[in-house]
């Protein structure tokens, strides 16, 4: 008796068990069918072929372009817009009014009087030297004649900054488009021909 209650009783559990069973499988049912269609239809998605761009797919070229030249391609479609190589009149300088004129002229005066007077002092400075170093030559003692020496040391080295002073005052000029034609140098007499030959 008591085991036919026993398996009554685990019969009831069992089906209360599958119909739960039943129920839930029936509730999941449609929710894993979506999943699945929703899968199916990413897959379709992704297997699309990416759009390939062959020489069949692209349209045709335009006659014209196709009969052109190589120099006609490089040239600029309209030839209107292309910049203009630069003519001369935009290289030109600004022009001059008449008071920078005369101003650049007083400069070129001035200049050419200070190189005068420059080449002048120069003149004069190696007219010195060579009377001095003559004088000094003379010397049968000049070996030790250290005054002697210093002072034509001293008076060298005041001719080198006489003729640098020359020098930038013509480049001045120069720069101001006014060229002086250096005349030939008159030859020197020689300083050392009366000297004695060095020991």
């Amino acid at each position: 008796m008591v085991r036919t209650i026993l398996w009554r009783l685990l019969s009831l559990i069992l089906l209360a068990l599958s119909a739960a069973t039943i129920h839930v499988a029936a509730q999941e049912a449609p929710s894993v069918a979506e999943a699945a269609r929703r899968a199916r239809q990413q897959k379709q998605d992704s297997t699309k072929p990416a759009k390939v761009i062959t020489n069949d797919t692209l349209p045709p070229a335009p006659a014209s372009s196709a009969t052109a030249s190589p120099s006609d391609s490089a040239a600029p479609a309209n030839p209107a817009n292309a910049s203009a190589p630069p003519s001369a009149a935009d290289n030109k300088k600004p022009e001059e009014t008449p008071e920078d004129v005369a101003e650049k002229k007083e400069e070129i005066e001035s200049l050419k009087k200070q190189i005068a007077a420059k080449q002048e002092e120069i003149n004069t400075q190696q007219a010195a030297m060579a009377l001095d170093q003559n004088t000094f030559y003379r010397n049968p003692d000049y070996a030790r004649d250290s005054a002697g020496k210093a002072k034509l040391d001293a008076e060298k080295a005041d001719l080198d900054r006489l003729q640098q002073d020359l020098a930038d005052l013509r480049s001045k000029l120069e720069a101001l488009g006014e060229v002086i034609e250096p005349k030939p140098p008159t030859p020197k007499p020689s300083i050392t021909q009366n000297a004695p030959p060095p020991s």
